[in-house]
């Protein structure tokens, strides 16, 4: 099943019921971490089995840009454009710039990381992982023993490669995502099936960590994973079903609803395509409102 629902008024200001859902790539293991590169027009993902990230464009389709990829899941940029990657076979968030990689971050206190997951950065350099245990299945990066007792949020401070502990309080700490002014940071965690919501400081303290939502429907499959969001601070959250849609007051506007498992989503192109990574495929469904990739968010 493939729809849009509308639940409440303001979702007709974010996406037309009647927009069609386009499959824009296929025939992949599963797919995850896309992020869109604004400067090469092109949308970077990853299928985690399959050891590769791909890219797409209109103009080119389907590209391998690299495999092996160390199990690669999340992605995104930096302000200087270089590429961050967390990969799970490495246990480690990466740094791809001119052509070259280099570890941001790999272990905490002496112990190696689980497996960094989702990613996303601040305009001034700091990195912000999850770093669950999905990683270290056989398949997925592993098998490998996992040595820290927990799994947490971190940051990397800008030219630094000890990560900080933001939070050890998730079961599973998965996707994450800030708004455009960086006062919010929402964070999901996909076994209890809930958005918590941080805020931050000038300094970089980071308060609260209410849960902010609950994503539960026992009709679909799929929980909450990766999410991004838009322009006027409306989440865009992987769930049951698809996609869950919120506003910034924690109303549910409405769904989409997907024939697959979900797991990420990601702004491309103009600001109006929202781009979907769900199980072989990779969908994109074109907005009303807008969401800012990375590298256009870093040079405005």
């Amino acid at each position: 099943m493939m729809k849009i629902e509308n639940l409440l008024p303001g979702f007709l200001d974010l996406i037309n019921p009647e927009t069609e859902i386009e499959t824009v790539a296929e025939g992949f293991e599963f797919t995850e971490g896309p992020v869109w590169n604004s400067r090469e027009n092109k949308l970077f993902f990853s299928d985690i089995p399959a050891n590769t990230i791909y890219t797409w464009s209109e103009s080119e389709g389907v590209q391998e840009y690299r495999k092996p990829s160390k199990y690669s899941n999340g992605m995104t940029y930096l302000p200087n454009g270089s590429l961050v990657m967390c990969e799970h076979q490495s246990r480690s968030v990466t740094i791809t710039k001119d052509g070259k990689i280099q570890k941001a971050a790999s272990t905490f206190k002496g112990k190696k990381l689980n497996s960094p997951n989702d990613v996303v950065c601040a305009e001034d350099g700091s990195i912000f992982f999850s770093d669950p245990i999905y990683g270290l299945r056989l398949g997925m990066g592993g098998p490998a023993e996992q040595e820290l007792e927990f799994q947490g949020v971190f940051r990397i401070p800008p030219d630094e490669t000890i990560p900080l502990l933001i939070t050890d309080t998730f079961e599973r700490p998965n996707g994450l995502a800030f708004n455009n002014d960086e006062s919010r940071l929402y964070i999901t965690d996909t076994v209890r099936q809930h958005i918590r919501l941080f805020r931050k400081d000038d300094h970089w303290q980071m308060a609260g960590g209410e849960v902010w939502v609950e994503l539960w429907d026992d009709d679909y499959a799929g929980r909450p994973d990766g999410l991004k969001v838009d322009n006027q601070g409306n989440v865009f959250c992987t769930g049951p079903g698809g996609i869950w849609v919120f506003s910034p007051e924690a109303q549910l506007l409405g769904r989409i609803y997907l024939p697959d498992k979900t797991a990420n989503l990601a702004w491309g192109e103009d600001g109006h395509s929202l781009f979907i990574t769900s199980s072989s495929k990779v969908y994109r469904i074109r907005c009303i409102t807008a969401g800012t990739p990375p590298l256009d968010l870093f040079d405005s």
